[in-house]
């Protein structure tokens, strides 16, 4: 298969392709997403071939709006209530799927809820509203890679794999959403991301943190060894090797690494997570011996950063490393 490379003049082009059942990736405010028709299993099958990502992990399904979100869940006064505050942008739901839901069940790994969100995207948004449909779509790289913040990133791991690549430039948040699950009594955080947590308990109270605990994960991100680079990543780091290369925050790094890449010299938590991705991309290389990575406040933005290198972390704990 040839990957078309596409501008944002195509995004006819692309709507045609995903109605046409191919899979086709294309910028979010996030993170470059991995899209195909979520209403049909081949479509949705097509998304875990290209990525190798294990069957039992669920995606996201991107809509246009609330109203086009309630036709597939069902919303509380929760669900309407942070849906009106904080979509568009990086929030994903996780609801209780509608009898009639038409989102393929493969799309939810065979469970009775759907994970939904809002890109808050200009081309993100046109691109749903010109295919009709939901679209299903988690990050546009290979299964427990790092995810793409660029369209350059998506053909590094995808090239040849998929149809297409929607070109939109950067990302502007850089951090994948964050999932909150509203099917209990207690609002739950599955994963944090792009909405600060502390920003939904302004509006819902206090939110229950969930662990990854379990081997079927409810969320997109729960797979402890997600987000791995193929170098070792070494967290909390107070000083580095000289075959090392390191991930600095704030204006003092340590001296002694081979390179040194800043996520913000500022300490800015927004900057740092727009950077996070494309950082770990540059700096794994064959001759690093591995990454060392300052300490990220767990504060903010910094939750998801550090939860997204944690994982990567975990990737060197694993007897095996994730499938292509």
């Amino acid at each position: 298969m040839i990957t078309r490379r596409l501008a944002p003049a195509d995004l006819a082009l692309a709507a045609r392709l995903l109605r046409d059942g191919e899979a086709v990736a294309f910028p979010t405010e996030t993170v470059y997403g991995l899209g195909a028709d979520a209403t049909s299993d081949r479509a949705v099958a097509a998304i875990f071939a290209a990525k190798g990502r294990p069957r039992f992990n669920p995606l996201i399904i991107h809509v246009a709006g609330a109203m086009e979100a309630e036709r597939l869940a069902r919303f509380d006064e929760r669900a309407r209530l942070v849906a009106a505050r904080f979509w568009p942008g990086p929030l994903s739901l996780v609801l209780d799927r509608r009898a009639d839901c038409p989102v393929s069940l493969l799309a939810s790994a065979g469970l009775a809820t759907v994970a939904l969100r809002v890109p808050a995207h200009g081309l993100a948004a046109g691109l749903i509203q010109a295919v009709g449909k939901p679209i299903a779509a988690p990050s546009a790289n290979r299964s427990g890679r790092i995810s793409p913040t660029s369209a350059d990133h998506v053909a590094a791991e995808l090239d040849g794999a998929i149809a297409a690549i929607l070109d939109g430039g950067p990302c502007r948040v850089g951090v994948e959403s964050t999932v909150l699950d509203l099917t209990g009594e207690r609002a739950r955080l599955l994963r944090p991301g792009g909405t600060p947590v502390e920003d939904l308990e302004a509006v819902l109270g206090a939110i229950e943190r969930v662990s990854d605990a379990g081997a079927t994960p409810a969320s997109p991100g729960m797979l402890a060894s997600h987000y791995a680079p193929e170098r070792p990543l070494r967290l909390d780091a107070a000083s580095a090797a000289p075959d090392e290369a390191l991930i600095a925050f704030g204006p003092d790094a340590p001296a002694g690494a081979a390179r040194v890449m800043s996520l913000s010299r500022s300490g800015d938590l927004v900057e740092a997570a727009a950077n996070l991705f494309a950082t770990l991309r540059a700096l794994d290389r064959p001759e690093y011996a591995a990454i060392a990575v300052m300490p990220i406040p767990e504060e903010g933005l910094g939750r998801a950063i550090n939860d997204r290198l944690r994982r990567a972390a975990a990737a060197g704990l694993q007897p095996e490393r994730p499938g292509p």
